[in-house]
């Protein structure tokens, strides 16, 4: 399946939808310190109800840590500084999703190490800013797993 990587996020109730999304699509959810909140908050176990068990969750103490435990795989930061719809690109099973703070986004330094076309955006109106980070994981995840035909889904 897939990778989705949250890189510092700061609300708790967001990484708590995001593990339930995970439980239910089969990905695996990589956090990258530092987090804005402690794993045991109670917005995020709320949140996150009782799918906590029935995700897998791996924490990395800094990017660099996480891009190597990634390897070759394809990492694709979903970013309003995209360069082409996330509708557009062909995803493969073992691909990384790369989303970032809240508040953010991210940070320069790990944006440098995406490379243009790899950089993909949601299609929003003009004049607004983002959406909110769980419904942007939702979409992303869901295409990409869309068009794996849903594979180990039922």
């Amino acid at each position: 399946m897939f990778h989705i990587v949250l890189f510092n996020p700061v609300m708790a109730a967001n990484t708590g939808n995001v593990i339930r999304l995970c439980a239910n699509n089969g990905c695996t959810l990589h956090l990258i310190k530092p987090l804005g909140f402690d794993l045991e908050e109670k917005k995020l176990r709320r949140a996150g109800l009782d799918y906590h068990d029935l995700s897998r969750v791996v924490l990395h103490e800094n990017f660099a840590e996480f891009k190597q435990a990634m390897g070759e795989r394809n990492i694709y930061a979903i970013t309003t500084k995209g360069t082409r719809n996330y509708t557009d690109v062909r995803f493969a099973a073992g691909d990384v999703l790369l989303f970032g703070s809240e508040t953010s986004g991210l940070a320069p330094e790990v944006m440098e190490q995406i490379v243009p076309q790899m950089r993909l955006r949601i299609p929003m109106m003009p004049n607004n800013r983002s959406l909110n980070l769980s419904n942007t994981v939702a979409l992303v995840s869901y295409e990409a797993w869309r068009q794996l035909d849903f594979v180990n889904g039922s």
